[in-house]
C-alpha cells in the first residue's frame, strides 16, 4: 500500500515479499509436476510393454503347447505373438500419447504463452518405440525357454518356471522405480500372469478337445 509523508511529500510504497518470485524458478508449480509426469510416461510405457510381452506370449505359447507337442509349433506361435504384440503396443502407445499431446497443447494455448515455454510434451514416436522394444524383451523370455527345451512336458514346465521368475523380476523393478511395496507388486504381477496362462491353456484344451 502507499503512504504520503506530509513533510517531504514523498510517496512510500511497501511491497510484500510473498509477491516476489526468485529468478529462474517457475511461477506455476504445475510445471514441475508436468515434467515429473512426463518422465512417468516413459516408465509406464516401458514396464507395461515388458509385462504385456511376457504375459501375452507366455500365455499364447502355453495354449499352443498343451495341444501341440512339436517345439517348432510352440516357438513359431511365440514368435508370431512377439511380432504382432510389439506392433500392437507401439500403435496403441502412439495413439494414446498423441491424443494426450493434442489435449496438453490445447490446454497450454489457453494458458499464458510463457508457461508453455517451460513445458515439455511427450514424444509419441519415442514412447511407441520404447514400449515395442520392451515388449520384445519380455516376449523373448518364454520363446527362448521353449526353443532350447526338447521334451514336451519339461518344456511346458520350463516356460511356466522361467515366466514366473520374470514376473517376479518385472514386479520388483516396477515397485522399486515406482516406490511402492515390492512384495505386493511382485505377488500381483505373478498371480496375474498365472491366471492368464491358466485361462488360455484351459480354454484352448476345451476347444481343441471338442474337435
Amino acid at each position: 500500500m502507499a503512504a504520503l509523508n506530509p513533510a517531504c511529500k514523498n510517496v512510500e510504497i511497501s511491497v510484500h515479499e510473498d509477491n516476489l518470485v526468485p529468478h529462474g524458478q517457475p511461477q506455476d508449480p504445475k510445471a514441475q509436476h508436468f515434467h515429473s509426469s512426463n518422465r512417468g510416461q516413459w516408465l509406464r510405457a516401458a514396464l507395461l510393454g515388458a509385462n504385456n510381452g511376457l504375459v501375452s506370449v507366455a500365455s499364447l505359447m502355453m495354449g499352443v503347447g498343451v495341444l501341440k507337442r512339436d517345439v517348432m509349433a510352440m516357438a513359431l506361435a511365440g514368435f508370431a505373438g512377439l511380432v504382432a504384440g510389439s506392433c500392437s503396443v507401439a500403435i496403441g502407445e502412439f495413439v494414446s500419447i498423441y491424443t494426450q499431446l493434442d489435449i496438453d497443447a490445447t490446454q497450454m494455448r489457453r494458458n499464458s504463452r510463457e508457461d508453455s515455454k517451460n513445458l515439455e510434451l511427450p514424444n509419441p514416436f519415442q514412447v511407441a518405440i520404447a514400449s515395442a522394444l520392451t515388449f520384445v524383451v519380455g516376449a523373448m523370455v518364454p520363446v527362448v525357454a521353449a526353443a532350447i527345451t526338447r521334451d514336451h512336458k519339461v518344456r511346458l514346465g520350463v516356460v511356466v518356471a522361467v515366466s514366473s521368475l520374470a514376473f517376479l523380476v518385472f514386479g520388483g523393478v516396477g515397485a522399486i522405480l515406482g516406490r511402492t511395496p515390492v512384495g505386493w507388486s511382485c505377488a500381483r504381477v505373478l498371480v496375474g500372469g498365472w491366471m492368464a496362462m491358466a485361462i488360455t491353456s484351459g480354454l484352448t484344451m476345451l476347444i481343441g478337445s471338442s474337435h
